[in-house]
């Protein structure tokens, strides 16, 4: 890849996905890496909020060192708070080796009381296991005055519509509330407004990145996948497609307007003008893709490891094939946007 003369502004745009959050992780482990890429602005939605905080948190403590320290102490904390779950992979995915929550008896259950009883039925203290972690690991105070752009997403229950939370506004509880799964956990109180995953509405959301960020680069790391080949024919399959749509849809919407605005002739001067200029990239990997839906609920610290350093790959990859080109032209086919319309 050839030196780049001087820094270039990009954003990142991360999605949610439960422990798969941990790919998102070694992206961002390799991207910091480069001195020549500044990062603007992040998007995140409920992991990819997570990763985001951390990071930037970390970064205004020790600069690269200091978030790459920040989201692999995040990580592991996750990982030890998942050793007292009761939710492990039963006794065939252990012998197989495969990541899997198919065949555990206390997920199986889980999922069938999850039909029946919502949160405020089986968890009526609210706990949540991720609080601790992130007052622990995110210095709140420190992000209000980062020169890093965040972007949290939310859902409020009430109205249907999304809420972009920014650096001075972002606490646990908003990040809690953007990865707040309604099957899973109580709606998130803020502000006197009850919010759910901020994926049903922007999973990232690309418009705040547009708006009021300078980079005219944005990197999507995409851990759910817009297509897939085949049709699913189980009820965990189709309700694990069903739920990729949904929160693929509001991204799909955002790119759509990007690939159109690039092919008209003269946006002017307005907010056309910022869309159009924007050059889009995504870093995705079918390992991930292809992995068991359920595991996103898997934390065991070999797994996230193993997510981790295919993020590395995957990103290093990209920079080895594509960093010549940012700054000058979107590497995302956008075009195939407007065909899918």
């Amino acid at each position: 890849m050839p030196a780049q003369p001087k820094p270039l502004l990009v954003d990142l745009a991360l999605q949610g996905g439960g422990a798969h959050g941990a790919f998102t992780w070694g992206v961002i482990d390799r991207l910091i890496e480069e001195p020549w890429l500044k990062i603007d602005g992040i998007s995140g939605t409920s992991a990819g909020a997570m990763n985001a905080a951390v990071m930037a948190s970390g970064w205004e403590h020790g600069g690269v060192h200091g978030a790459k320290a920040a989201l692999e102490t995040f990580w592991k904390a996750v990982s030890d708070a998942g050793r007292f779950s009761p939710m492990q992979r039963g006794p065939l995915a252990l012998l197989a080796g495969r990541w899997t929550l198919e065949h555990s008896p206390v997920y199986m259950l889980s999922e069938t009381m999850t039909r029946m009883f919502s949160p405020y039925d089986l968890n009526p203290l609210n706990a949540h296991p991720l609080r601790k972690i992130l007052a622990e690991t995110v210095d709140f105070g420190c992000l209000a005055q980062a020169p890093m752009k965040l972007f949290i997403t939310a859902t409020n229950v009430r109205t249907g519509a999304g809420r972009v939370f920014r650096n001075a506004e972002i606490t646990p509880d908003v990040l809690l509330a953007s990865a707040c799964l309604p099957t899973m956990f109580q709606a998130v109180e803020i502000d006197g407004e009850h919010y759910w995953d901020g994926g049903y509405v922007g999973n990232p959301t690309i418009t705040p990145l547009v708006r009021e960020c300078d980079s005219q680069d944005t990197i999507l790391v995409q851990i759910n996948p817009i297509v897939r080949d085949e049709v699913p024919k189980t009820a965990r399959e189709i309700m694990n497609r069903l739920n990729e749509v949904a929160f693929n849809s509001p991204l799909i919407k955002e790119l759509r307007m990007i690939a159109l605005l690039n092919k008209v002739a003269d946006v002017g001067h307005g907010e056309g003008a910022l869309w159009a200029r924007m050059r889009i990239h995504r870093i995705a990997s079918d390992r991930v893709t292809e992995v068991d839906s359920t595991s996103k609920l898997i934390t065991e610290w070999r797994f996230l490891q193993g997510l981790r350093d295919e993020g590395r790959r995957v990103a290093d990859a990209f920079l080895e094939e594509h960093g010549a080109h940012l700054g000058k032209r979107s590497t995302l086919d956008l075009d195939s946007m407007l065909e899918a319309c």
